[in-house]
């Protein structure tokens, strides 16, 4: 009895931890995700200052709403409890995340392959794709096979790679009010922006609590 009563404010702690984390990605991933929508409005309202704007205009416009729609998608994949109340809203869900990864990856080959500054960006952003495309498919293979935990696995590295989008926008920004030049920057942001997220996952889906957790990729 006495375990079990010190128990209950811990898991209650932790519940609240998961809580709260879920809720700040939720806050990125609906701002960053809609803020990039506007990709497809016949006027774009503040694109951003990069030559493939004018360059690849269509394959920006397509990658931007393409990978706004996966940050979208992605946030409710996590809620547990969503899933058990609609098992088929998870899945249709999961083919819109699934398809608008996938487009988003085969419309920024030609992006990535031009990045602005030269090949250190260009060889951070195809590298990130390569992974994203890749833990994205396992995630769906591996649910096709009923393997659920691996599943689940796959779809927590999937996002934190969708992430990259997130965190590009914060640190670059950083950097910039640091003082750093851009011809520094942005490569490095090119890797940062995703290598630390694809690490904070492996560390998730390793951790012994991750099947147990109420909310998926965010375990005690």
């Amino acid at each position: 009895m006495p375990h079990s009563a010190a128990a209950d404010p811990v898991a209650r702690k932790a519940a609240r931890l998961r809580s709260i984390s879920w809720a700040i990605l939720t806050f990125f991933a609906l701002g960053t995700g809609l803020g990039a929508l506007r990709y497809a409005l016949p006027r774009v309202p503040f694109p951003a200052p990069l030559p493939n704007f004018f360059a690849r205009h269509g394959w920006l416009v397509g990658h931007a709403v393409s990978s706004g729609v996966a940050l979208l998608a992605g946030p409710w994949q996590f809620l547990s409890s969503l899933r058990r109340r609609s098992l088929s809203f998870h899945r249709w869900a999961g083919r819109v995340y699934c398809a608008a990864v996938l487009a988003g990856w085969l419309l920024s080959l030609p992006i990535a392959a031009h990045a602005q500054t030269g090949r250190v960006a260009s060889a951070g952003f195809l590298t990130l794709g390569a992974a994203w495309i890749a833990a994205t498919a396992a995630g769906y293979f591996n649910a096709r096979r009923g393997l659920v935990l691996r599943h689940r696995e796959w779809m927590t590295r999937s996002y934190a790679l969708t992430a990259a989008a997130i965190t590009l926008r914060i640190y670059l920004p950083i950097m910039t009010m640091a003082g750093v030049p851009f011809s520094t920057s942005y490569p490095l942001v090119a890797w940062i922006c995703w290598i630390p997220n694809l690490l904070f996952a492996e560390w998730l889906v390793r951790r012994p609590a991750f099947g147990r957790s109420r909310l998926d990729g965010f375990q005690n």
